[in-house]
């Protein structure tokens, strides 16, 4: 359990982190919080040659959420932060409740958002809320920035759109639609510091008369390898008003499209009756949100 020898650089700047990124590429692992990567590194899963610790960059710590325009999340922002930040609390609740259910309050105020979506893991808790959301990330090079959708962003198992000498370096959340909601729970083996059996979020948008479902989008963790956008539900209830009978239907539907394996922590039958049980009640959360009920 002990780590191998390695070179270890801690810069001060964006310019400095993207600098030595550029220069390092695949032979660094970037450190923020670290309750991830020392785990797999103390394994000796992984043996990076150096280390970038990015702890000492202010601009990645920042949350920045103005009215009508939005949030920006840097990628070290703390879990912890995020879970108590009254402006995510209030704009993005679902986010805030994730972010609030990852493991210790040890893990939350040194786990970053960012080590969240890059480790990659199908049980990741703040990706399915994130995607729910319609977030998109920034990634970072010398050469400039690019953006794309969180879901593209995440490839599968420990995979991601990141070129040689690129790093995420924030979230960018949309301003929340008017009449719209978005809800998440998960279900584990215990009631908390257990990793997922199932995660879930969905987003509600109504037309102007406050009942007719204009977009829903319901995102499924730890039944894919990366965050799972249900199509069927959403194609099912856009232009309806719900109640009980169609909301059983999209949970149904919902549950079809789950792709689960059976692991340590649940059977893949399991986890499919835990899709549905998540999607019927976080639609209608969701709904009744949105409704203003």
């Amino acid at each position: 359990m002990f780590l191998h020898n390695l070179e270890y650089f801690a810069p001060k700047s964006t310019t400095e982190t993207l600098e030595l990124v550029s220069k390092l590429g695949n032979r660094a692992k970037i450190l923020a919080g670290g309750t991830d990567l020392m785990v797999v590194m103390k394994a000796q899963a992984i043996k990076p040659e150096c280390i970038i610790d990015i702890n000492g960059v202010q601009e990645f710590r920042t949350i920045t959420c103005e009215p009508g325009k939005g949030a920006v999340i840097g990628t070290n922002a703390k879990l912890s932060e995020i879970q108590f930040s009254a402006a995510i609390q209030a704009k993005y609740p679902a986010l805030a409740y994730a972010t609030g259910e990852i493991g210790s309050s040890q893990v939350r105020n040194m786990g970053s958002l960012g080590g969240n979506s890059c480790n990659a893991s199908p049980a990741a808790e703040t990706p399915t809320p994130l995607v729910a959301l319609n977030a998109k990330v920034v990634v970072s090079s010398v050469s400039g920035e690019r953006e794309l959708p969180l879901e593209e962003f995440i490839l599968g198992v420990r995979k991601l759109a990141l070129a040689e000498g690129e790093m995420l370096t924030k979230f960018v959340l949309p301003e929340p639609a008017p009449k719209s909601a978005c809800r998440y729970a998960y279900m584990g083996r215990r009631d908390a510091m257990e990793i997922d059996c199932v995660n879930m979020a969905v987003n509600i948008q109504l037309e102007n008369d406050g009942e007719t479902v204009k977009s829903v989008r319901l995102v499924m963790g730890s039944v894919f390898p990366r965050p799972l956008i249900s199509q069927d539900v959403s194609a099912l209830l856009v232009g309806k008003k719900l109640n009980d009978d169609i909301i059983e239907k999209a949970a149904e539907a919902a549950q079809g499209e789950a792709k689960p394996i059976d692991d340590i922590r649940a059977s893949a039958e399991y986890r499919r009756d835990i899709v549905k049980v998540l999607a019927r009640r976080l639609l209608k959360e969701a709904y009744a949100a949105a409704k203003g009920v």
